[in-house]
């Protein structure tokens, strides 16, 4: 994960100056990559520490990896394809992001979960991780009985919407019908600027970039199953339970 990446991935956890130090770096990234702690801290009339705290809350263990990774970036990936998107995801499900989602789904008292193609099954899935610690949730199959469930959302309501681009119009509109009714929202998708991300209260990302062979899409959908786990997971930890291993 980019620098660019780690700043729309924790963008919830930043401050106005964190945003400041983020723009600085972002356009003169060479420079800074080359500066120490108190040169940075020195060109933008700020104390060493607050470049110490950003870059933990970008996920470094401090300025120095931050440095280093700045200066890495363009290096060939170590791996490709599945293991790629994987490592990548697990990188950018940032603790505090999943927490504040899984928070907002406990509080909520009833889930809504769209998705189309070949996301309906994870739409399923969630339902009936919700459905089996006895929280009302649903998902649809039909564009006309999502479009019902947000028509007739309302305050308290959660609506999680998963899309590997983001930008399919029939969640946007959805999304944006149930916001205007004062239903919350999360959007799950692949890290980038988009619509759906754009609408929702709360952005969880993975690594899903599409993919086509011979005209048909072919996108690996593994990491929106393994971030949906982690959000699951955390879920059922604010309800207080845990899945028990049958022993098998």
């Amino acid at each position: 994960m980019d620098f660019t990446q780690r700043l729309q991935v924790y963008e919830f956890s930043l401050s106005e100056t964190d945003d400041m130090i983020g723009a600085y770096i972002s356009a003169h990234r060479t420079d800074a990559a080359q500066m120490s702690i108190q040169k940075l801290a020195g060109q933008l009339h700020l104390a060493p520490n607050a470049l110490l705290r950003f870059a933990k809350k970008l996920g470094y263990s401090g300025f120095a990896e931050m440095k280093l990774a700045l200066r890495q970036e363009g290096a060939p990936s170590p791996d490709a394809g599945v293991p790629q998107n994987i490592r990548r995801t697990l990188e950018m499900l940032a603790p505090g992001s999943l927490q504040l989602a899984a928070k907002a789904m406990f509080r909520a008292r009833r889930v809504y979960f769209y998705g189309i193609g070949d996301s309906e099954p994870l739409c399923e899935m969630m339902t009936h991780n919700l459905k089996c610690v006895g929280r009302t949730a649903e998902c649809f199959s039909y564009r006309h009985d999502m479009y019902y469930s947000a028509q007739n959302a309302r305050p308290g309501d959660l609506v999680l919407v998963i899309s590997a681009t983001g930008e399919t119009d029939m969640l946007i509109q959805a999304l944006q019908m149930a916001k205007e009714r004062g239903a919350a929202s999360i959007s799950l998708t692949h890290l980038c600027k988009n619509p759906v991300a754009a609408l929702a209260d709360y952005n969880l990302y993975c690594w899903v970039p599409t993919q086509l062979i011979g005209g048909y899409e072919v996108t690996d959908r593994t990491p929106l199953m393994l971030a949906l786990r982690f959000l699951s997971e955390a879920f059922w930890q604010q309800c207080g339970v845990a899945p028990a291993d049958n022993g098998n």
